[in-house]
């Protein structure tokens, strides 16, 4: 039998989406989805609601709960990876608490700032030691990984000659949200999308083959006198002349123009929602326990196929029919021609049964693979600093880090780091 499985599988709404849509595929009646969860009564509830839905769905797969990772892995063909490494308490509270005894405030901090490094520090390991069980047990299997940050721990599972994708839901959403928001038609529309994770760019955008990019600024312009939640990424588009897919709170703190401590009038000119992870990450607690019984135990669950990748890519390989998707893959051979080599980029690949084909995008405008290039600096050095257990590259990475740069002293920075690195604790492996 073959068999999918999911790391992290304790995010029951997320594997609802994910293998309930693997549920609806003709292709993979006869797969095995294996759960495994560090998180033992999660790990349960998945299991019961997967066995629900799959009953209602008429589906044949098999789930089986594992309590090896190891036995997990064992054979699969494919790896669905969407741990998190800490969790909101300790590890979130800390990346956002510390840095603001420093003035230093972040919105979402899963990707890039002082918090997405320290999220990186504390997951880079566990990533590795998938990397070795799949060695071992399972070497030829796909892994998807959802994890953020998503460029480095992607980057990382290829260093450890894993084949890997890291999938994100921003760019299939990107150009319908945007004409969504600008009350424009999302008929007959074109587009391409390439860049980095949460920050690449809507290059081209048409409609009956037409151009519709003009339309698009001038309405954003009109919006952007009134508050709204998109207010950062509108005015990037004003500037630099391209939407960026990830969201505004997101995007606010991968450039050092948006939060400010000299500044703090910006917080409210962009409708910045500071400490918003936290704050999500508390309300998603309370509303799982409201939650809870309507979908673990609602026997009449059922499911809809979803917008997300997952399903999509497996069906593809095993059906060898062919889908386009958005990945992140290293950049080797220059996809991105004016993005360094040794990056993840974010780029229209193909999909079918040889596996994940990446396309050749060329030069991205040079304004915005320069600002690519300030987040893609800080990710590579954060790597290093994984990989060598250097403090040095560390203080490097957060040195480089835009927004934390824009707003602390050399020696401030270093110390944060070091405040973190000791509250941290047992999370991170021993720096040097």
């Amino acid at each position: 039998m073959n068999k999918i499985t999911f790391l992290g599988a304790g995010s029951t709404v997320f594997a609802k989406n994910v293998l309930g849509d693997c549920m609806t595929v003709d292709a993979l009646q006869d797969f095995e989805f294996a759960l495994f969860d560090i998180d033992e009564e999660r790990l349960r509830d998945s299991e019961l609601m997967l066995n629900n839905l799959k009953k209602n769905l008429n589906s044949t797969v098999k789930v089986t709960a594992y309590h090896d990772r190891k036995a997990a892995l064992s054979g699969a063909k494919y790896v669905i990876n969407a741990i998190q490494v800490g969790g909101y308490d300790p590890a979130t509270i800390t990346d956002f608490e510390i840095p603001k005894k420093y003035g230093l405030r972040q919105t979402i901090a899963d990707t890039l700032g002082i918090g997405g490094i320290f999220r990186n520090l504390r997951t880079i390991p566990v990533m590795q030691d998938f990397a070795r069980d799949m060695k071992e047990v399972c070497p030829d299997a796909w892994f998807l990984n959802y994890t953020n940050p998503m460029a480095v721990l992607t980057n990382v599972m290829l260093q450890e000659g894993i084949k890997t994708v890291g999938l994100c839901h921003s760019v299939q959403v990107c150009a319908s949200h945007l004409l969504e928001s600008l009350e424009m038609s999302q008929d007959n529309i074109q587009w391409k999308i390439a860049g980095i994770n949460h920050m690449a760019w809507l290059l081209e955008i048409t409609q009956d083959g037409k151009d519709i990019y003009p339309e698009i600024k001038k309405r954003a312009k009109a919006k952007q006198q009134t508050t709204h939640d998109d207010m950062v990424r509108f005015e990037l588009l004003d500037k630099f002349g391209y939407y960026v897919t990830e969201s505004s709170e997101h995007n606010a703190e991968y450039h050092p123009y948006f939060i400010k401590d000299q500044y703090p009038e910006l917080i409210e000119k962009y409708n910045i929602p500071l400490d918003e992870y936290p704050r999500r990450c508390v309300n998603q607690i309370e509303e799982w326990k409201q939650m809870r019984d309507d979908i673990v135990n609602d026997q009449n669950l059922t499911h809809e196929r979803s917008h997300e990748y997952g399903s999509y890519i497996i069906e593809a390989m095993e059906t060898d029919q062919p889908f386009k998707i958005g990945g992140n893959v290293l950049n080797t051979g220059g996809l991105i021609s004016n993005l360094p080599e040794n990056a993840v980029v974010e780029v229209p690949c193909l999909v079918d049964a040889s596996g994940i084909a990446p396309t050749y995008v060329g030069a991205l405008p040079e304004q915005l693979a320069a600002l690519n290039r300030t987040n893609i600096n800080t990710q590579l050095l954060t790597i290093e600093a994984a990989l060598t257990q250097s403090k040095d590259k560390i203080y490097q990475a957060a040195l480089l880090d835009p927004h934390t740069a824009s707003e602390l002293s050399i020696d401030d920075i270093i110390a944060l780091c070091d405040d973190l690195i000791e509250a941290h604790g047992d999370w991170l492996p021993e720096f040097k």
